[in-house]
């Protein structure tokens, strides 16, 4: 849900505009004692088929927030399916995505970032879709980084746990042998 904000945040820095319905706007008022002369209306913006994509993208990816394990997985196989027929990059962002929700499965950073990789890092332009594409790959790299590094933390935490149970299995050990020696040979003496 961030990435998909974060992507409209800055595809909004970019200058990336949602087209206005065409309708003519309104006339500033001409100062006082001025001739008003004739404004023509602005013309709206012309969408190009890369902004198209770029919109139907994150309409998909906004829709993946809300959906179900059981719709997600279908949406991931029906992205696997699109990548397979048609190698474009609004299908690859789309795949990179769904990999990396657990409800869609099994999170595959690695294959996500890969495909990530392949439209962002081929040429690093201005199309909306690749830019889409470079700020997923840094926030599921940045994800990556600190999975990775916990599982090192984990795994040293581990280590020196499994390290203070051998010390204390060895300090029970001598305490046993300790206490079994000194009861065996009580009553020697004088021998009378």
């Amino acid at each position: 849900m961030i990435l998909l904000r974060a992507a409209a945040f800055l595809l909004c820095l970019a200058g990336f505009a949602l087209p206005s319905p065409l309708r003519a706007q309104p006339a500033p008022e001409p100062p006082p004692g001025a001739t008003a002369e004739p404004v023509a209306p602005v013309p709206a913006p012309q969408v190009t088929e890369e902004d198209q994509q770029a919109l139907a993208l994150l309409a998909d990816l906004q829709r993946y927030s809300g959906e179900s394990a059981d719709e997600l997985r279908r949406d991931l196989a029906a992205a696997n399916q699109a990548v397979a027929r048609v190698r474009s990059d609004a299908n690859r962002v789309r795949l990179a995505v769904l990999l990396t929700l657990p409800a869609a499965g099994a999170p595959d950073d690695a294959r996500a970032l890969t495909l990530l990789d392949q439209v962002a890092g081929k040429t690093p332009g201005t199309s909306p879709v690749k830019q889409i594409a470079a700020i997923l790959y840094a926030q599921i790299n940045e994800r990556a980084r600190g999975v990775t590094e916990e599982r090192r933390k984990t795994a040293a935490a581990q280590e020196k746990l499994d390290q203070l149970r051998a010390v204390e299995r060895s300090l029970l050990l001598e305490r046993s042998r300790n206490a079994g020696g000194a009861g065996g040979g009580g009553g020697g003496g004088t021998g009378r």
